[in-house]
């Protein structure tokens, strides 16, 4: 059984950073697929930033300047994501997800990752 939690979140200004970790186990991280995902209150779950088990990268930036990098580090089974500038657009809950298995890319889209953690709270103020 998958066991995924979410750390890093919290209360921080327009411009400043954060480094989400997302820690895994019951699963061989090299042969998944891991997703960042945000929820703002009253939405739906929508991608930040995506990586699959053959380290192609997928960005979800609505600014499109290059804010998130989003890495993987399998011998520790973490998976981080460093944002950058934020702004008060990037507050809501974010959740790692993960498909165990996952050889072939698959868009990043909640659907096709079958784990989720608690999530972690990102709140931007202006």
């Amino acid at each position: 059984q998958v066991h995924i939690v979410e750390s890093g979140g919290g209360l921080v200004q327009t411009g400043e950073s954060l480094n989400l970790s997302c820690v895994a186990s019951g699963v061989t991280l090299e042969r998944a697929a891991i997703g960042w995902f945000r929820q703002a209150p009253g939405k739906e779950r929508r991608p930040v930033a995506c990586i699959s088990s053959s380290n192609g990268i997928s960005y979800f930036d609505i600014t499109q300047t290059g804010r998130y990098t989003i890495s993987r580090d399998n011998a520790k089974s973490t998976v981080n994501l460093v944002m950058n500038n934020l702004n008060p657009g990037d507050t809501g809950v974010y959740y790692c997800g993960i498909d165990p298995v996952a050889p072939i890319r698959k868009p990043c889209a909640p659907r096709n990752f079958p784990s989720w953690g608690q999530g972690t709270q990102v709140t931007v103020s202006a």
